[in-house]
């Protein structure tokens, strides 16, 4: 359900309520009830919700996995480690239902990370969450819309340590993880290029000599393996041409290098997947906006892209399984 202060009860209500009664028998919150029912009644969406395991709920009745958490429901729109407690919980709660075999995947709401640190649990965001709670050793951001998609070598670390991650095993890593989803997806040999780190590539180490030094060797090492793949290209051109069709994915060298172009491009549509994990996992790609949260005017399109995403996923998940 995400931070109970912010939007993310709000956009579930209103995607919920667009959904025809099968889609939404094959879904289940987990949250809190009372913080669900407030934000129906901001948005005037006729749906209702019972706890899950229990019999007689009608067609338009969602199943909840309850969550009981201290305070709830807090004021809208206001940080509170309470909060950012509940939101850990919540993630936490369906991380073991998935692994139990309970559900296919989970689809996220947003957290407010300051309210998460606040209450004790010190992760940058949902993916390094995920990677802790279930063991993974690393994990990867892909940004997706139809006609660009973006995977991160690093995300929510400071520019200065994006360079220093931007390493010929973790690039390589990351055009894996890439190409691996895409092929997942149904691309038979997808298209990936790798941006480059610094202006120009460096122009030959006129810049610095990390494109060079770090990034060329891993391009050419999965070349090398048979994938598909160019690069370093310049960052200022690379995306324009993906957008425009010469690649199916591009691999960013840090947060901001690929999340400007998909905000520009597709704010309202871009699904936020999680590689690495032993899990699928999709989400919105934008915050808790507490500005505008018991509004009811936040725009719950990108919910339903990531719920349309995540069973995308759970398809080719039963497809490989046989």
């Amino acid at each position: 359900m995400g931070d109970p202060t912010g939007v993310g009860p709000e956009v579930i209500c209103k995607a919920l309520a667009a959904l025809d009664p099968a889609q939404r028998a094959s879904l289940a919150v987990v949250g809190t009830i009372a913080v669900l029912e407030r934000a129906a009644e901001v948005c005037n969406a006729a749906i209702a919700f019972h706890r899950r395991g229990e019999s007689g709920a009608g067609s338009d009745s969602v199943a909840v996995e309850e969550i009981a958490a201290d305070g709830l429901p807090l004021p809208f729109g206001r940080l509170d480690a309470r909060a950012g407690d509940a939101a850990f919980r919540y993630i936490e709660r369906a991380v073991r239902l998935v692994e139990a075999g309970e559900g296919s995947g989970i689809v996220t709401a947003p957290i407010n990370k300051e309210a998460l640190n606040q209450a004790g649990h010190h992760y940058d965001g949902h993916t390094g969450m995920l990677a802790e709670l279930t063991g993974s050793r690393a994990s990867f951001m892909v940004l997706s819309s139809e006609r660009l998609k973006v995977i991160h070598v690093s995300t929510h670390v400071s520019l200065k340590d994006a360079i220093g991650r931007a390493t010929p095993e973790r690039v390589l890593a990351t055009i894996r993880a890439g190409d691996g989803h895409l092929r997942r997806l149904g691309y038979e040999r997808p298209r990936l290029a790798v941006a480059g780190i610094n202006p120009h590539c460096g122009e030959n180490g006129l810049f610095g000599d990390e494109d060079v030094r770090n990034i060329a060797p891993a391009v050419e090492a999965a070349r090398a393996e048979g994938i598909d793949v160019q690069g370093p290209i310049s960052a200022d051109t690379v995306f324009h041409r993906a957008h425009n069709g010469a690649f199916d994915l591009v691999v960013a060298q840090y947060h901001d290098q690929g999340h400007i172009p998909m905000k520009l491009i597709a704010f309202d549509t871009t699904v936020n997947v999680s590689l690495g994990l032993p899990l699928d996992r999709t989400s919105v790609d934008h915050g808790t906006a507490f500005d505008i949260a018991g509004t009811g005017k936040v725009n719950h399109v990108n919910m339903l892209a990531a719920i349309d995403y995540a069973r995308r996923l759970a398809r080719t998940a039963k497809v490989a399984a046989g």
